[in-house]
């Protein structure tokens, strides 16, 4: 069999190509912001994990093009090596600090931090209880650990401690992982009850805080926070690639298991630190954070009123308390078909779907940043519900 043999097989890709409904890779020619143009055409942006608007802050820009006046475009090597600025050891000191944990380490991106954590904390002999919905990322790090990984059913806690229960007796540590915020649905991972499980069962605890820094807790401290748990959690992961405005990512734990990670994690002892503006701007932010604890009151407040738009417009909704807003659309095909209407109209947003959803149970994600105003989510629901209340009238025609 020729290796690339799959290459040219049939595929997904091709036949959403040849039908005109292709979603991925449409070009930016404009800052992420909450419009912006994309193709020759303005758009208002439903589509961005940068929740607190940050990529446009004036401080943030500013820091950025100051570190690489400074410090140039790159590290040029590890942060083991010669890869540490003074910058990165004072972003994790105040992420430590923000987090109220005992230390923290940054990783180049997030998908990297997830890879580098879990695979250097869970071993040969280890056990992961991974929910079914996790990111990617933590599937890819699980594999990559050589742990022995069972998955539990979605925020399902009695499946959770049925694993747990099978796996009393045996040698080898438990690591409980999921994220605190699923990025799909809007979901909040149940973290009270994970946290009294693992404790009764002698497990440790780590979330996946992506889509729950700067959104959730006191001043945007995340998911744990929310739940008013922070310290009973064992490790973060986040990243800055979404409320932080950069990329890069990090964990915070206490300082001797962030001391082991760092002396033990091939992903971050093998790859480039993170450049100087990139730092640069994620400590900004991070301090910009800080000084606007109502930024996340605001994000809310942003994205309850765009779920009450889309609902008084008829769309259905999943709902949740975060600034995902995702909407029923259940086909592959209808699903990127409306979103390939809604684009032409002028509302950029996400198609998700299976295996990021299961099966039959394809989304239109959209997501709210603390910059975007009523006045502009009241027109992209405008937007929404006419192609989708359009769609439908089409397709009970076809089928009289």
């Amino acid at each position: 069999m020729d290796l690339f043999e799959k290459c040219y097989a049939p595929s997904l890709q091709a036949e959403i190509r040849e039908k005109g409904i292709y979603p991925y890779f449409h070009a930016l020619e404009s800052r992420q912001d909450t419009e912006v143009i994309m193709e020759g055409k303005r758009r208002i942006m439903l589509g961005s994990n940068n929740y607190l608007g940050l990529t446009t802050c004036p401080e943030v820009i500013e820091a950025g093009i100051k570190a690489l006046e400074k410090l140039g475009t790159g590290c040029s090597g590890s942060r083991f090596l010669n890869g540490t600025l003074g910058m990165h050891l004072e972003l994790e000191a105040e992420l430590a600090d923000f987090l109220g944990k005992g230390d923290a380490m940054t990783f180049s991106t997030g998908f990297q931090s997830n890879l580098g954590i879990i695979s250097a904390i869970a071993r040969l002999g280890d056990y992961i209880l991974c929910d079914k919905e996790a990111h990617a990322s933590i599937y890819d790090a699980c594999r990559l650990s050589f742990a022995r990984t069972y998955t539990f059913n979605h925020n399902d806690m009695a499946d959770l401690e049925r694993l747990l229960v099978s796996l009393q007796g045996k040698n080898g540590g438990i690591l409980i992982v999921t994220d605190g915020v699923f990025s799909m649905s809007g979901d909040i991972a149940n973290i009270p009850e994970i946290v009294r499980l693992a404790k009764k069962y002698g497990a440790r605890t780590m979330i996946d805080d992506a889509h729950g820094l700067g959104v959730l807790g006191n001043g945007g401290r995340g998911t744990a926070d929310y739940f008013g748990l922070a310290d009973e959690v064992d490790i973060f992961m986040g990243t800055f690639s979404k409320s932080l405005a950069s990329l890069g990512g990090y964990m915070a734990a206490s300082k001797e298991v962030i001391d082991y990670v760092r002396h033990s994690s091939r992903p971050f002892i093998f790859s480039a630190s993170i450049p100087p503006a990139n730092c640069a701007c994620a400590l900004a932010a991070l301090r910009h954070l800080r000084a606007h604890p109502e930024l996340p009151k605001r994000l809310m407040s942003l994205s309850n009123h765009l779920r009450e738009a889309l609902i008084s417009r008829g769309v259905k909704i999943i709902s949740s308390d975060t600034p995902v807003v995702p909407i029923y659309t259940y086909e592959v095909f209808e699903t990127l078909e409306a979103a390939k209407e809604i684009y032409e109209r002028g509302v950029y947003l996400n198609p998700a779907l299976p295996p990021a959803t299961p099966e039959h149970e394809a989304l239109l994600r959209t997501s709210c940043m603390a910059t975007h105003t009523e006045a502009l989510l009241d027109e992209a629901a405008e937007i929404i519900s006419s192609v989708l209340k359009e769609r439908v009238y089409l397709k009970e025609s076809k089928n009289d």
